[in-house]
C-alpha cells in the first residue's frame, strides 16, 4: 500500500492562510536544511524532494487554488498535464545556480588513466606451475615529441584570455535564495587555463598518442580459471600529470583431455581389467609431472578413489600442493576368444555368488 502524502502547508509549515512570500521564505531555509550536499543523514534526500513538490504546488496559483479546494486528487490532473514532480538529478543543477557549486576543480587535477583489459588463455599445466607470455596491447602515451605538452618543442601554450589563466569563469546570478557567484569551466579553455597555439606535429596538439606494445606477463602458479592480475601503471596515460592506469589480464584455463580439476586437487579416471582388480597391480598414471607407477589393491572395486599426495595444484602463493585423486573403473570386456571364456567359465564354477557391499 503506498504511503499517504502529507498535507504540503505542513511539509513547508505554514498555514493556510500564508502569503507567497512566507511560502517562499519556508522553502528557502528547508530546502537548504535538507538538501543531501549539507545533510547526510538517512531520508533527507526524500524530505528534500517532497519539500520541493509542496512548493511547487503551493507557489503556483492554479494548482494551490486546486489543491485547497480538492486536495492532493484535486492537483493529480495539472500533475499529468504539465507537472511531472521531480528528477533529483535536476534539483541538483537548480542547486548550483542557486549555491554557486563549483565544478572546475576536478577538471584541472590531475587525472589517473583510463584502466585497460585483456584477456589471455592458458592451459592447466601453464595454470598450475605458472608462465610468462607475451602480451600485444594498444594503449594511449603521452607524445614523444612534445612529451605531453600538445605545443611544438620550440614554443609553449598561451594563457587563456578568457579565463587569464584559472580555468575558471565566474556568473552573477540572482534566484530565491539571493544574489550568489557561479563558477564554472572556462568554455574556451575547457578549464585547461592554457591554449594550444602552436600545435605539436606529431599529436596535432592532443599530447597523447595510440602505441602498440609487447608485455610480459608473470602468471603465478596454483591460478584458477577466471582469476585476474593487475600490471599498476600499464593501461593509459593520465591527464595533467596524472598517472597511467592499470592494466587487467583476465585468465581463462583450458580443459584438459585427461584431469579435471576442483581447488586444488585434480581428478583421473583410471580403467582397470577384472584380473586387475581382483589380484591387485602395479600401475603406470599420467600426473602433471609425468607418469608414475601407481599401487592397485587386491580386490578393488569401480568407483573406488585412490590417493597420490602432492600430485595436484600448488597452492597459490603458499608451500604445498593438493593432491591427485584417482577413481577406479572396473571395465567388462565386450568380447571374449575362446580360450577366454572357457577360463571365465571355469572361474565362475569357483566363484561365490556376488554380494551388495555394505
Amino acid at each position: 500500500m503506498a504511503t499517504a502524502k502529507r498535507d504540503y502547508y505542513d511539509v513547508l509549515g505554514v498555514g493556510r492562510n500564508a502569503p507567497e512570500d512566507k511560502i517562499k521564505a519556508a522553502f528557502r531555509k528547508l530546502a537548504f536544511k535538507y538538501h543531501p550536499d549539507h545533510n547526510h543523514e538517512e531520508g533527507a534526500e526524500e524530505k528534500f524532494k517532497e519539500i520541493n513538490e509542496a512548493y511547487q504546488v503551493l507557489s503556483d496559483p492554479e494548482k494551490r487554488a486546486a489543491y485547497d479546494q480538492f486536495g492532493h486528487g484535486g492537483i493529480e490532473g495539472l500533475f499529468n498535464q504539465g507537472f511531472q514532480g521531480f528528477d533529483f538529478g535536476g534539483l541538483g543543477d537548480i542547486f548550483d545556480a542557486f549555491f554557486g557549486r563549483t565544478t572546475t576543480a576536478s577538471r584541472q587535477a590531475p587525472q589517473r588513466g583510463a584502466d585497460l583489459h585483456h584477456h589471455v588463455t592458458i592451459t592447466l599445466e601453464e595454470a598450475a606451475f605458472g608462465v610468462e607470455k607475451e602480451i600485444n596491447i594498444s594503449r594511449t602515451e603521452y607524445c614523444s615529441v612534445c612529451q605531453g605538452i600538445g605545443s611544438k618543442p620550440d614554443s609553449q601554450p598561451s594563457r587563456c584570455p578568457s579565463c587569464n589563466g584559472s580555468g575558471q569563469v565566474r556568473h552573477i546570478q540572482q534566484s530565491i535564495f539571493g544574489r550568489f557567484t557561479n563558477i564554472t569551466a572556462c568554455p574556451q579553455c575547457h578549464g585547461e587555463g592554457r591554449i594550444i597555439t602552436d600545435p605539436c606535429s606529431q599529436c596535432r596538439g592532443t599530447g597523447k598518442g595510440t602505441h602498440r606494445r609487447s608485455i610480459m606477463v608473470k602468471i603465478p602458479a596454483g591460478v584458477e580459471n577466471g582469476s585476474r592480475i593487475r600490471l599498476n601503471n600499464e593501461g593509459d596515460a593520465g591527464t595533467r600529470g596524472g598517472t597511467p592506469g592499470h592494466l587487467y589480464i583476465s585468465l581463462s584455463v583450458k580443459p584438459h583431455e585427461l584431469f579435471v580439476r576442483d581447488g586444488d586437487n585434480i581428478f583421473y579416471e583410471l580403467p582397470v581389467n577384472f584380473a586387475q582388480a581382483a589380484l591387485g597391480t602395479e600401475i603406470e598414471v599420467p600426473t602433471l609431472d609425468g607418469d608414475t607407477r601407481l599401487k592397485i589393491p587386491a580386490g578393488s572395486q569401480t568407483g573406488q578413489v585412490l590417493r597420490l599426495k602432492n600430485k595436484g595444484i600448488p597452492h597459490l602463493q603458499q608451500n604445498g600442493r593438493g593432491d591427485q585423486l584417482v577413481t577406479l573403473l572396473v571395465v567388462t570386456p565386450d568380447s571374449l576368444s575362446k580360450k577366454e571364456r572357457q577360463l571365465f567359465e571355469e572361474l565362475a564354477k569357483t566363484l561365490k555368488p556376488a554380494r551388495k557391499p555394505k
